[in-house]
């Protein structure tokens, strides 16, 4: 049984907390402002610069929600404080990927390049024409923009080639083998 539901979340420098009577935890930090909205079978308070979340009783789905509104508050914590970057490399001959404006161009080798839209709270930064990091204070959204990216262009077994992350490690296949 996971216990991570009883450890409290410590309360950064600089962060403000403030619980809601709907039962919303509201982050207020310097890089951005996170909600975590949580339901009634948990509860929340501040304690001596702590947050601390208790469940009103013990079936397995309180326990299970325990534990996640707990890891929702604590990246809630993380995001709002030093935020959150996903890095994706581009392998593959003439691919490429510029910033202009609120989109992302990619040529991944299709006949048309790729307009991607940068939503709101991300920030896209491409170093070389062939890195792309993906930064935000919200975990969920940044892993979805970095997934949709990969999406557009997965690595094959083959040669490697595609979007794939910085630290993925990829299983190649060998290619044909000549006759018996």
């Amino acid at each position: 049984m996971s216990r991570v539901g009883r450890s409290p979340v410590v309360i950064s420098n600089g962060v403000q907390v403030t619980i809601s009577p709907a039962n919303e935890v509201v982050v207020k930090g310097a890089k951005a402002t996170m909600k975590v909205a949580m339901r009634p079978e948990i509860s929340a308070k501040v304690e001596n610069n702590e947050i601390v979340l208790s469940r009103r009783d013990e079936l397995a789905q309180s326990r299970a929600l325990h534990g996640l509104y707990r890891a929702l508050i604590q990246n809630a914590m993380t995001g709002v404080t030093t935020g959150f970057t996903k890095s994706l490399d581009l392998v593959g001959v003439g691919y490429r990927a510029a910033v202009s404006g609120k989109k992302l161009e990619l040529s991944l080798g299709y006949s048309h390049p790729i307009h991607f839209p940068i939503p709101d709270g991300i920030e896209v930064k491409v170093e070389k024409q062939t890195q792309i990091s993906v930064i935000g204070a919200s975990r969920e959204l940044v892993g979805q923009v970095a997934a949709k990216i990969r999406g557009f262009r997965p690595p094959e077994p083959y040669l490697g080639k595609g979007v794939k992350y910085s630290d993925e490690k990829l299983r190649r296949k060998e290619g044909k083998s000549a006759g018996k």
